[in-house]
């Protein structure tokens, strides 16, 4: 009966909430950044991926009922106005078109054909710069989480050196609770950084493929484009 007592009082000390509290103030401060980090990333990594999700699958159904059109420019005033990436590619193109063929003055071709390209790639960029713009997060913390866990536990095993020279005992009942906070801090670091990992590699690839086919979005307006420059 007693050394059931005395395993369930072990277990309990070395729970997760045990050995943060029985840690001092730097491996408290090392676990409790790694745990606002973990957060952080999730949120990242769940608003990232639906907002990617939802930008790929409006863009493709706005350049459907693009290619549906049979009126560039009522197609502009309508749903070209839309808050999707295709369509600020789509209105950038136009909107460079009116400002070179509706000048009055003699249509240079390819002038406008090369400003054309300009600023829907510009435009691609820009959408993007917009839709990348958290992955760094996730880059900066799947890479630096491990060593802040890695520096929690030095310090944390540190602390347990110091405490058994202080006691004099090395039994393991005086070393464990220190080597096992050191070694939490270390899991706590890995538990942020390889979510970060993944979701950063995956989220770049969705990131990529959007980027492919806003590219080819705005190459395939430039042909119409510039099959309209020929008469005009």
């Amino acid at each position: 009966m007693m050394q059931d007592l005395a395993v369930a009082a072990s277990t309990s000390a070395l729970s997760p909430i045990a050995l943060f509290l029985q840690a001092d103030i730097v491996v408290k401060a090392v676990m409790i950044g790694l745990l606002a980090a973990s957060i952080w990333t999730w949120t990242i990594i769940l608003s990232g991926s639906m907002a990617l999700d939802k930008a790929f699958k409006t863009s493709r159904a706005f350049e459907t009922d693009f290619w549906k059109s049979e009126d560039i420019d009522r197609f502009y005033e309508g749903p070209g106005r839309q808050d999707l990436p295709s369509a600020r590619v789509f209105s950038a193109g136009v909107a460079e078109w009116r400002r070179s063929v509706r000048s009055g003055q003699p249509v240079d071709r390819d002038g406008t054909r090369a400003r054309l390209a300009s600023a829907m790639a510009s435009a691609a960029a820009g959408e993007i710069d917009r839709l990348s713009d958290r992955l760094n997060i996730l880059a900066t913390v799947g890479s630096v989480a491990p060593f802040v866990g890695l520096f929690g536990t030095v310090w944390g095993i540190m602390r347990s050196f110091t405490d058994i020279a202080a006691s004099q005992n090395t039994s393991l009942g005086v070393v464990a609770p220190g080597i096992a906070e050191a070694l939490f801090a270390t899991a706590l670091g890995l538990f942020a950084a390889i979510p970060a990992v993944i979701a950063y590699n995956r989220l770049l690839h969705k990131v990529s493929k959007i980027e492919g086919h806003l590219h080819r979005f705005g190459d395939a307006l430039h042909m119409t484009l510039s099959r309209e420059l020929e008469r005009a």
